[in-house]
């Protein structure tokens, strides 16, 4: 189970990345089918691999098992542009983002 969890969630956030299982796993210094390996559920990374996994993701390890966000890239790229904001500009965001949930 944890498995077949894992090997979906790589495969979503990989996917939200737009990169192929190919191009991933040769850029962590992989074989090619590495990433499919993973994703098929043949295989699951070393501790040290998941790490470079969530590194080339742009995500931390908590963000990677965290079913709160389907692309925690753009949450933190949110994050890092609403601190640049002030009180009214942020205000304005929020009344924003409230009307659009009402939808």
């Amino acid at each position: 189970m944890y498995d077949e969890n894992f090997a979906l969630r790589l495969a979503q956030l990989r996917s939200k990345k737009g990169v192929s299982a190919r191009d991933m796993s040769l850029s962590l210094g992989q074989n090619p089918g590495y990433i499919n390996n993973i994703e098929n559920g043949k295989s699951l990374p070393s501790m040290t691999t998941f790490f470079y996994i969530c590194e080339y993701l742009d995500i931390t390890p908590d963000e990677f098992f965290s079913k709160k966000s389907n692309n925690p890239v753009k949450i933190n790229e949110l994050v890092k542009s609403l601190n640049t904001l002030s009180d009214n500009e942020l205000d304005a965001i929020i009344n924003i983002v409230k009307c659009i949930n009402k939808n």
